[in-house]
């Protein structure tokens, strides 16, 4: 998977892609939610996220203290030792990872604790929320991450216009 070749690709088309949602935003179609799980299966029968596993060397989960409690069991650990182990808190005050590439992530682009990751990496990339104009910003970020967000979105304009 050239992510080189996507990044560039998704920043020389931010502009359309951000009309584009926005444009979702102000008159949403009838059957957008339909068209949106349409177009994310679609996109996940192509793209196999072990080929890449961008999002878990480049950006951290946002972790809730359920998260944390059922990692913490997971790995026998107390939440405080687990916090003070692998966690920060970040400027917006939220607990993240103290390091990239995620600790969690094996070689094989696989996850140690995939039956207990965190909420946010259970939803990555979004691409099958209902309402997805509600996080068009984030879905802009995530197209220069994740393959498959840039994917989603240039079929979304396609399946849209349809």
């Amino acid at each position: 998977m050239d992510l080189d070749f996507y990044k560039k690709q998704a920043i020389q088309k931010q502009k359309e892609h951000k009309k584009f949602l926005d444009g979702l935003k102000k008159k949403p179609p009838k059957n957008l939610d339909y068209a949106v799980q349409e177009t994310h299966d679609e996109v996940f029968e192509e793209i196999d996220c072990l080929q890449c596993a961008n999002c878990c060397k480049t950006t951290g989960p946002l972790y809730t203290e359920k998260d944390i409690e059922r990692i913490a069991k997971h790995l026998r650990m107390k939440s405080a030792d687990f916090e003070a182990k692998f966690l920060r808190v970040d400027e917006d005050n939220d607990k993240v990872l103290q390091n990239l590439p995620c600790f969690f992530l094996n070689g094989d682009n696989t996850c140690s604790i995939y039956d207990v990751r965190p909420k946010a990496c259970r939803e990555y990339p979004h691409t099958d929320r209902k309402k997805i104009y509600q996080i068009n910003n984030l879905m802009l970020k995530n197209t220069v991450i994740c393959p498959a967000a840039f994917e989603f979105v240039e079929k979304m304009m396609k399946n849209i216009e349809k």
